[in-house]
């Protein structure tokens, strides 16, 4: 057997009931001036909840609009903070690149005026053979320029190597801290003469490269004293720096005295350089055919 449907009144109608109910209710209540009556009463019971409510609704919901008003203004005040900071952080990276770039210059101005005597001419690094250290390397001057072949390059403290080879708006430079490098140098305060040579792996290991061959009197070369360019050299011009000794021993066989350099160039951080345009000229033997 079927069960008898139960009917029930939609919640829609219940609710337009309630509602007019209560419009008529305040209705006869203003008109018939029922203040103080049950009405009155019953008013209070049904009608100052409500208006608590809405009251309370009201207000969290203009609470909620000021939080969500606070919060947009803190993101755009955000917004443009950052925007802010972001242009002072870009004008201040473009300060500190025009001060090195500037410091750069003043080092080689520095030099230019220490080797005042030569005629030189600034060039840029634009290439080298690969890894950290500038032991070959282009520069973006050549042959059109004045450069030629075996003419010296400085930057810096001082010596950087030799151009080895040209083309028309290039050059390339062998510096002295490479393996095929021999230099001709002497200790500054003494005269006396040795071999520098370039020593790749030192230089990445201790920042040092050695010399050798030095011939001197006990105790009259120390660390600390200055390296440069010997006059006998054929290729390097006289008295350009090339560093500081760092380590110095007395050879097995007690006549010489070898040890590592402490060079006055960076040559992990080659930008720049000045070649030297006067080339060393060796006076022939006369009594040579």
């Amino acid at each position: 057997m079927r069960r008898k449907q139960k009917h029930s009144i939609p919640t829609k109608y219940t609710l337009l009931f309630l509602t007019a109910f209560c419009v008529l209710v305040m209705f006869v209540s203003f008109t018939l001036n029922l203040s103080g009556g049950p009405l009155n009463t019953v008013a209070g019971y049904v009608f100052v909840p409500m208006q608590k409510g809405i009251n309370s609704i009201g207000e969290w919901i203009v609470s909620k609009a000021d939080d969500v008003k606070s919060l947009r203004d803190v993101m755009r005040q955000n917004k443009e903070l950052q925007a802010e900071v972001d242009s002072l952080t870009q004008e201040l990276s473009t300060m500190k690149l025009e001060q090195y770039e500037l410091d750069r210059l003043r080092e080689l101005m520095g030099l230019d005026r220490k080797y005042s005597d030569y005629e030189k001419i600034g060039a840029r690094v634009i290439g080298s053979d690969g890894g950290n250290w500038f032991n070959t390397f282009l520069i973006d001057k050549g042959t059109d320029d004045g450069i030629e072949k075996d003419m010296n390059v400085i930057a810096g403290g001082g010596l950087v190597g030799i151009v080895i080879d040209t083309g028309p708006n290039y050059a390339k430079v062998r510096s002295i801290i490479d393996d095929s490098s021999n230099v001709s140098g002497m200790v500054l305060s003494t005269a006396d003469r040795c071999i520098v040579k370039g020593n790749l792996a030192t230089m990445k290991e201790r920042q040092v490269i050695g010399f050798s061959d030095l011939q001197c009197e006990e105790g009259s070369v120390d660390v600390g004293d200055q390296i440069v360019t010997s006059h006998i050299s054929d290729k390097y011009l006289e008295g350009i720096l090339i560093g500081y000794v760092s380590e110095i021993a007395r050879d097995p066989n007690n006549l010489t005295y070898s040890g590592t350099i402490t060079l006055s160039v960076d040559f992990q951080h080659l930008q720049e350089v000045l070649v030297i345009l006067d080339q060393k000229t060796v006076q022939e033997d006369p009594d040579t055919p």
